[in-house]
């Protein structure tokens, strides 16, 4: 491949919002250079490592991560309190703890349908569904063959970006997640969150309200 084309890769992964896939990158050079241009999705990933192997040997502070199956530039983990710091406002895609518990359900249950949803959960779970379609975390994947024929839901490639993962058996495991539960380090992590909450006095959830 083409050195140049190592540039552009990484120009158009820069210049992108959201993960961008080998394909859409493949499409857009040779829309420019012509279908006869040689690269291939081999070609893209060869890119993208060498491009992290520089990135490493500057000491950067971000390198490219593959994520919902695209790729993606993201600052290094020990950059997010000083990025924190200067993020003084709340995410307006911030889930309220129903919503999250309504997700996590979705997420290791799909497809699942709304009645089973609200089985686990023991409540109604109209508007955390309605929520987490329109941020479009999840989605309608079909319809079950029980009676009635409810709509299956699972999680979308939003859900992917949004916890920075790849793919959906990247989610820890059940039994990974009762190990963290218990680590000490984590306890004092949920200890000082829990400590800022407080402080922030912020005012309850309306999603919280609308739930019960």
């Amino acid at each position: 491949m083409d050195q140049t084309y190592k540039s552009v890769i990484e120009a158009l992964i820069f210049a992108s919002d959201d993960p961008v896939k080998s394909v859409e990158l493949i499409k857009a050079i040779k829309e420019i250079d012509g279908e006869d241009t040689e690269i291939t999705t081999i070609d893209v990933e060869n890119a993208v490592a060498e491009l992290n192997i520089v990135y490493k040997q500057n000491d950067s502070s971000f390198s490219i991560l593959k994520i919902a199956n695209g790729f993606i530039f993201a600052t290094g983990m020990e950059y997010a309190k000083y990025l924190g710091y200067l993020s003084n406002e709340k995410s307006k895609r911030r889930l309220s703890q129903a919503a999250l518990e309504t997700l996590a359900i979705v997420a290791y249950k799909q497809p699942i349908t709304k009645p089973e949803i609200e089985m686990i959960r023991g409540v109604n779970s109209d508007y955390m569904i309605n929520t987490l379609l329109e941020k479009n975390l999840i989605n309608i994947q079909g319809r079950s063959e029980t009676i009635g024929r409810p709509l299956l839901y699972g999680t979308t490639d939003e859900f992917l970006k949004y916890f920075g993962i790849n793919n959906i058996s990247d989610l820890p495991k059940p039994r990974e997640i009762e190990e963290i539960m218990k680590d000490e380090d984590f306890q004092e992590q949920k200890r000082k969150i829990l400590m800022n909450a407080l402080e922030e006095s912020i005012a309850p959830d309306e999603e919280e309200n609308n739930d019960e």
